[in-house]
């Protein structure tokens, strides 16, 4: 996901979709110990998604507090 394609969803939609990346990632972790996963780079690309919508998500909640 690109920042663009983030920007445009709205404050629910950033939520839901960090609630779904997250367990992506817990799932992906336990694919890995189970020695499923061929793909490791995936685990770091979910991790970069997720840290794109927590700083969305952080942005939209310090701008609300100075308006």
């Amino acid at each position: 996901m690109e920042m663009s394609e983030l920007r445009q969803k709205s404050k629910d939609d950033l939520q839901k979709s960090l609630a779904e990346e997250r367990e992506k990632l817990r799932q992906l972790r336990f694919d890995l110990a189970a020695g499923k996963v061929k793909n490791i780079r995936q685990i770091r690309e979910v991790k970069k998604i997720i840290a794109r919508i927590l700083t969305l998500l952080n942005t939209q909640k310090k701008n609300d507090k100075e308006q």
